[in-house]
């Protein structure tokens, strides 16, 4: 699967839990979520997507970032 689908995949997720008024909460359920619907080898490419040189913090929003460095099993 590209990096850009993946993005806007977690893109999309984090969208939907944005609204939660507990913004802890949203992020814990952020990575429940990946946690429970993403494979482990789609887990795992969305920390190296992250983690890589070339990665740009815009890209992704940033309660998902939060959710995939905190929460996400990998």
């Amino acid at each position: 699967m590209k990096d850009n689908t993946l993005i806007a995949m977690a893109n999309q997720i984090g969208a939907f839990f944005k609204s939660y008024p507990d913004k802890e909460q949203a992020t814990k359920d952020i990575a429940g979520h990946l946690n429970k619907f993403w494979p482990p080898v789609m887990r795992k490419k969305i920390v190296e997507i992250i983690t890589s040189e070339n990665f740009k913090n815009d890209d992704l929003d940033q309660m998902v970032i939060k959710a995939i460095k905190k929460y996400l099993k990998h």
